[in-house]
């Protein structure tokens, strides 16, 4: 049986819950839904497990905090033996428009210290991330309050259209593969 490993972002704590640089905690919270799997406390994070067509697929959020990611992921790798080609890394991106998706196969941390702490705990920069659109609609200086801070009203109306879609290239990356994945979900 194939194995995955998916892993969302965030921050733990409730003053970082509902925050743009969660949402890959909130990607994985409308995952466990979907699926109808719980996560429980487990070591450097909450795991929750489901299968989807002969595929299991073990879910990850971090309790390391975002810039500390990479020591869960690859504990997590490690332990369950899961080819890196096989592992989907879910971030925020204040690069994208608010609710774009993106998924790339490889590439460098575009200055975000969680892929950065990734790369270095996997010793590579070859494997999937899934980059969710956060927008930048913040002054010089204002990066890390806008990154932590509450999704605006009208950002959070369409906010659940894009967890569904987001889920819906979750399920792809795994059933179909990077590349089909890529050519459907990119830019929409």
């Amino acid at each position: 049986m194939k194995k995955y490993l998916v892993v969302g972002l965030g921050n733990i704590g409730q003053e970082y819950a509902g925050t743009r640089h969660n949402v890959g905690f909130q990607v994985m919270d409308t995952l466990a839904q979907k699926q109808e799997f719980s996560f429980e406390p487990a070591r450097l994070g909450d795991i929750g497990k489901f299968k989807i067509k002969g595929r299991s697929v073990l879910c990850l959020k971090p309790s390391t905090f975002m810039n500390r990611s990479g020591k869960a992921i690859r504990y997590w790798i490690e332990k369950e033996k899961i080819p890196i080609e096989n592992l989907l890394v879910i971030t925020d991106d204040i690069n994208l428009p608010f609710g774009s998706l993106r998924l790339k196969a490889k590439g460098t941390d575009g200055g975000h210290n969680g892929l950065r702490d990734i790369q270095e705990q996997l010793g590579t920069q070859q494997y999937h991330r899934f980059r969710f659109g956060i927008g930048s609609e913040f002054g010089k200086g204002g990066q890390v309050n806008y990154v932590l801070s509450p999704w605006l009203e009208e950002e959070n109306k369409a906010l659940g259209e894009r967890l569904e879609r987001s889920v819906e290239l979750v399920a792809s990356f795994i059933l179909a593969g990077a590349k089909l994945t890529m050519n459907q979900f990119n830019g929409t």
